[in-house]
């Protein structure tokens, strides 16, 4: 029994970036279908060149989001004129119409010469979060080139792909490509700082054209590479829900006075007392609902034995799997609504018995659950009456999107990964614990998909929001590519072939 549960913990880092189900294609004979006109691809050297000065541009804008009310609106601006110089085709072209929306948001809509075809949306973000230059190898607004790498915050979130389908649009239109279903790009400018002015405003805006999207596309997954021991290949993740989130606010009030003749508790120890008990006491493990569950038995067969066994016989294995999924802090995230303690406040002077005490917790919420059942379940562990509570801002989790054969984002996303990297031949649909903008847009659509066409290591997962932040040139280049062919695989009418489950 020991060495099964040593090999259990070859699955207890499972998808750190969300929980997920796979779908495994049998060899590119299901490949989406092809138009007769189709563009291949190929980018010359000069193309290449450009493509990647236009980012490392790019990265050197300080675009930074501080705070809710905080932002670099002097570099916002100016990253609306780069964009405008660096892609003259995109701004120029007669089928495409460019907008600001909330003063620094860009919305662009490609109008195709099919009608009939519903649109869809692909989404990006370009502010960024703080970057002190502690601790980086190269200056983080530097856009530096060294050894095949372009360094800088926002190289992978979210830059990139900002950068990336404009470039790819960019490189169609010089090709004199005109879509056949339409689309919109959404480039947003406070992601960072929950997208109220951007995403927010542009989804408004479109419902009040009466706009539905067949799907949309954001950041929030990538391709996988090293994140579970045990299993060598890389694989793709497609992020079909996020959590949700609370933002929480405890307080403590009490009569101040001098703390020569302190009273038994002061606001301090109690809230602390109340912090400590919510630290202390997990929310419950939701290890069964959710994809979970269903991820772990379909990736059985890429682990080695004894590991796949017990992943091929949950029903018997479950108490031991979800235990140790329990245990891990990445796999917490996972299975449970989490709780992080990000703020705490109090005290005036030393020798006053504060008035006041105060803390902010950060719950991400599991999408098995709400926001009404964890705050009563936190109302619960607290179990003083004493503490007040007050939410500062929360959403639910979002429903998860259709990952079956008749969906068609996400298998048009699907076939175009193992179009671009044929080596990939695991696909999995999962839930992103972060949050993204996509959850401004589930008015105009069901289908509501999220991943960057990138490989990440899990170093390179540590770097966004840390330090070194970087982006493999041909990493970039890849990541173009597979924009240039999804917007024209997007061109066809009909979902591309199903996909075969393999247990």
């Amino acid at each position: 029994m020991g060495r099964r549960y040593v090999c259990a913990l070859a699955l207890a880092a499972v998808l750190l970036l969300g929980t997920a189900t796979v779908s495994r294609s049998r060899g590119l004979q299901d490949k989406v279908p092809q138009g007769a006109s189709r563009i291949p691809p190929q980018f010359n050297q000069e193309e290449r060149v450009k493509m990647k000065e236009a980012l490392k541009g790019a990265i050197q804008i300080p675009t930074v989001s501080f705070g809710p009310e905080e932002s670099n609106t002097t570099a916002l601006a100016e990253f609306g004129e780069y964009i405008y110089k660096a892609f003259p085709k995109v701004f120029s072209a007669s089928f495409i119409q460019h907008e600001v929306v909330g003063e620094y948001s860009h919305l662009f809509t490609v109008q195709g010469s099919n009608p009939s075809l519903q649109p869809y949306m692909l989404l990006a973000h370009f502010d960024v979060v703080p970057a002190p230059e502690e601790g980086w190898e190269f200056p983080p607004f530097s856009g530096l080139e060294r050894d095949g790498f372009i360094h800088g915050r926002g190289t992978l979130d979210n830059k990139n792909s900002v950068m990336a389908i404009l470039q790819a649009l960019e490189l169609l239109l010089i090709r004199n490509y005109v879509p056949q279903r339409s689309f919109f790009i959404a480039l947003g400018h406070d992601e960072e700082i929950s997208g109220e002015n951007g995403a927010q405003k542009i989804s408004a805006l479109l419902q009040s054209r009466g706009v539905q999207l067949a799907f949309t596309i954001d950041e929030g997954s990538f391709i996988l590479d090293g994140f579970i021991p045990g299993i060598k290949k890389p694989f793709a993740q497609i992020a079909v829900s996020e959590k949700g989130s609370l933002n929480l606010k405890l307080q403590v009030n009490m009569t101040p006075g001098h703390s020569s003749a302190p009273p038994k508790e002061t606001s301090i120890g109690i809230l602390a007392a109340a912090v400590s008990r919510l630290e202390q006491t997990p929310l419950p493990n939701m290890f069964g609902d959710g994809p979970l569950k269903t991820t772990l038995k379909l990736l059985a067969n890429e682990f080695p034995f004894p590991t796949n066994i017990m992943l091929g016989n949950m029903w018997l294995f479950q108490p031991l799997v979800k235990r140790f999924l329990d245990r891990s802090y990445i796999t917490n995230a996972l299975v449970r609504t989490t709780t992080a303690l990000t703020m705490f406040n109090a005290g005036i002077k030393v020798n006053v018995i504060p008035p006041t005490a105060q803390a902010t917790i950060n719950f991400r919420i599991h999408p098995a659950q709400t926001v009404e059942e964890v705050l009563e379940l936190v109302k619960n562990i607290v179990a003083d009456d004493r503490v007040q509570y007050q939410v500062l801002n929360a959403f639910d989790p979002l429903p998860d999107s259709p990952s079956d054969d008749q969906a068609f984002g996400y298998q048009l996303l699907r076939q175009t990964i193992q179009s671009v990297f044929p080596e990939i031949s695991v696909v999995t649909p999962g839930t992103c614990i972060g949050n993204t903008d996509s959850r401004h847009y589930t008015n105009l659509s069901k289908g509501i998909y999220r991943f960057n066409p990138v490989y990440i290591q899990p170093e390179g997962f540590k770097s966004i929001h840390g330090i070194n932040e970087k982006i493999s040139v041909q990493a970039y280049e890849g990541q173009v590519k597979f924009l240039f062919e999804l917007i024209q695989n997007a061109d066809t009418d009909r979902a591309p072939a199903p996909h075969v489950h393999e247990l």
